[in-house]
């Protein structure tokens, strides 16, 4: 068989070969469609997830910056538009500023919710690369009427794609360019074509052969507490002020105060729907409940209804919506919790068996996390073949809640449920409800975790927790804030959960306690706290190594006593009073970390426009821990050679420092940490004390924190 010979001729997608017949006018028509003339490139345009897959996130009054690298072949100068425009909504544009080395920036206002779309459109630019040439040829003493002739060639052309008063203007502009050549008044000629506003006017009307736009981006916008939240976490059950009565909803209500004197603006309440009597778990989870005991409030659903009922014992749906209203009176929202799972007597099992995985000897698969086992919970099945009616569902339930006045959601472990129903979920209830927001509780592999996050997840829970040593928390935060995981995934920082009582907070006493706070609170834009819990100090594992509670309110009804005077609520309350009023820590992608000689100490700075905080943490619950810092002061606006102070906002003190290294000590005792606030020397200021005065700690005072710490603040 005679073997089958190629032609030897390669040929690339667009590129016609040069022989063969027809291959003139096959090659014509095919480099027609590569529109040739466009020679301006555009490159690694930021903000962008995904290669644009995914839209970026901000939030509603923010400014986009955006910028990417734009070339082209050669020498000639390159013009770049920023383009963006809000849904289907008309196109505005404005100029890109050259950076340096082929980058250019600009920036959009993004004043409503909703997505944006935005492009760069670029173009070598004639006009400007003759003004450039041409002045240095002026310059260097040679002849540039010619020059001049160029140039109204380029204005003629401009004016041709014009219309109206600017054809006119750039016609008239061309006329006098050619008068000048004639007459041989070449300066002031000159100087009127190079001016910026006629440069501007002209980079209107390219040659629309040589432009190139890039695909358009997205960003998605969401309202401000998407962004900035501090959020408290109880348990309505364990609410009551009478220790041998069930809580309420009502309870919840008085309580509001409480939390909101402490600062907080996020009340999160795990499910309140009636809890499964079958299987119940007992105290401390044991696998047996005795009389009494209420279960676990995540075992969901009874004969008194499911998801979308309110458990008996703390009140109504009209119980609820009065919590909702009276919240929203003094600043705060509600967040419920959605968890997509049931108890065996959950309403679903008996209407819809075929939701669940049943098993060859005729039960269904309950919920498992080897070794712990959770006998009073089925997971649902999502590879049902009824799919779609459970999708449908779940929609219905979170738009019940929704109507009652609901707009944040806590959705427990999302990770474990398809990304595809989380996502058409998403987008289907903010076509409703664009005010509603979505915080991912997923502690998983980071893939998965920001994957959650790009497909509209507003908040994300994070790995903040088990992060405890200096090297650690500065891998973490730098990520979090400067890599690209920045531009989709807003971190939302707890140093404790029900489920979850850290080491560092069973060993590291009240220091470990106020350390962590900090941390969380100024670490990151939003934050919270499981309480009372956390402010008064619940430190008691289940067993040794267990992050589980001792006596976990996850399985009891707790009684709390809000005025103990050991209570962290003050300092609670003076860390959320410095989150509200310095706005560096209201944005996230803004921190920097800064170099202090001792691995017990942390330091970072956070800033936005005139707001400047640098936080120092004494991570060492037992030991005044001291170093000498390295501070870029670059980043924080201050110059090498002036000096400036530092007002420590946990305690009042005021430092002089001048330069990028001064001396800190902080004693646990006392109080572990420094949040400063950089401000310029003012005249008013006479004397700094070089230690601030002692006061005596009160639980009831939120500016009281007990013997505060000295920092010397000298020059090394």
């Amino acid at each position: 068989m005679a073997a089958t010979r190629g032609t030897g001729r390669s040929v690339r997608k667009g590129v016609p070969s040069s022989d063969g017949p027809g291959a003139a006018a096959a090659g014509a028509s095919g480099l027609q469609s590569m529109k040739g003339r466009a020679r301006v490139v555009v490159e690694d345009i930021r903000p962008r997830v995904d290669a644009g897959a995914f839209p970026a996130k901000r939030e509603v009054g923010d400014v986009v910056e955006v910028s990417a690298d734009v070339f082209a072949d050669g020498h000639d100068e390159v013009a770049a538009e920023l383009r963006w425009r809000a849904g289907d909504g008309s196109w505005s544009s404005t100029p890109m500023s050259p950076l340096g080395n082929d980058r250019f920036r600009a920036v959009f206002e993004v004043p409503a919710q909703g997505r944006y779309r935005f492009c760069i459109r670029a173009f070598v630019d004639p006009y400007a690369t003759w003004v450039r040439d041409t002045m240095v040829k002026l310059a260097a003493g040679r002849d540039v009427t010619v020059e001049l002739l160029v140039g109204a060639e380029l204005l003629r052309a401009a004016a041709s794609r014009a219309k109206g008063k600017d054809r006119t203007a750039l016609e008239r502009a061309a006329e006098d360019l050619r008068a000048a050549a004639d007459s041989g008044d070449l300066s002031d000629a000159l100087a009127a074509a190079g001016t910026l506003d006629r440069q501007v006017m002209l980079r209107r009307f390219p040659d629309p052969d040589t432009v190139v736009t890039s695909e358009p981006l997205e960003v998605m916008v969401e309202r401000r507490r998407a962004r900035f939240s501090s959020w408290y976490e109880l348990f309505p059950r364990s609410a009551s002020d009478d220790p041998e009565r069930h809580g309420t909803l009502a309870d919840v209500e008085r309580r509001l105060e409480y939390v909101a004197a402490m600062g907080f603006d996020v009340l999160y309440l795990p499910p309140v729907h009636p809890i499964g009597r079958v299987n119940r778990k007992g105290r401390d989870g044991a696998p047996h409940a005795d009389p009494g005991d209420p279960g676990s409030p995540w075992a969901i659903g009874a004969e008194e209804g499911g998801h979308r009922a309110v458990h008996p014992q703390l009140g109504t749906l009209d119980d609820l919506k009065r919590l909702v209203g009276r919240a929203e009176e003094l600043g705060m929202e509600v967040a419920l919790d959605f968890a997509v799972q049931c108890a065996p007597d959950h309403p679903w099992v008996k209407e819809h068996p075929e939701w669940f995985r049943w098993l060859p000897d005729g039960t269904i698969r309950f919920a498992e996390n080897p070794p712990k086992r959770y006998e009073d919970i089925y997971p649902v099945d999502f590879d049902s073949a009824s799919w779609p009616e459970l999708w449908e569902e779940l929609l219905e339930t979170v738009r019940f809640w929704v109507r009652a006045g609901v707009r944040i959601f806590r959705v427990d472990n999302p990770h474990t449920k398809p990304l595809r129903m989380w996502e058409w979920l998403i987008d289907r209830v903010k076509a409703e409800e664009p005010n509603v927001l979505f915080l991912s509780e997923a502690f998983t592999r980071p893939a998965l975790m920001y994957r959650l996050a790009k497909i509209g997840f507003s908040q994300s829970y994070t790995y903040f927790a088990w992060r405890n040593a200096k090297w650690e928390l500065e891998q973490y935060l730098t990520e979090i804030h400067q890599s690209e995981v920045a531009e989709f995934f807003r971190p939302n920082l707890w140093p404790n959960t029900p489920d979850i009582l850290t080491e560092q907070l069973q060993r590291g006493g009240r220091p470990a306690f106020m350390a962590r706070l900090v941390l969380a609170a100024t670490g990151a834009a939003s934050y919270g706290i499981y309480g009372p819990p956390f402010e008064l100090q619940e430190h008691v594992a289940r067993h040794e190594g267990s992050e589980e509670y001792l006596h976990s309110e996850k399985y009891e009804v707790r009684h709390w006593d809000l005025g103990a005077r050991h209570s962290l609520a003050g300092f609670v309350t003076r860390v959320n009073e410095i989150r509200r009023s310095n706005p560096a820590l209201q944005y996230d992608r803004n921190l920097r970390l800064h170099g202090i000689e001792n691995d017990a100490l942390i330091a970072y700075s956070r800033t936005w426009g005139t707001s400047r905080i640098l936080v120092i943490v004494n991570l060492d619950p037992y030991y005044r821990q001291s170093g000498w810092t390295s501070l870029d002061l670059d980043v924080l606006g201050l110059g090498w050679d002036v000096p400036f102070v530092v007002h420590d906002l946990l305690t009042d003190a005021r430092y002089t420092w001048q330069g990028n290294r001064n001396f800190v000590q902080l004693d646990p005792a006392s109080v572990p940490a420094h949040v400063l606030r950089v401000e310029p020397v003012s005249a008013t200021v006479t004397a700094i004390t070089d230690a601030p005065h002692e006061r005596d700690a009160g639980a009831d005072d939120v500016t009281s924190l007990g013997p505060l710490t000295t920092t010397t603040g000298v020059v090394a």
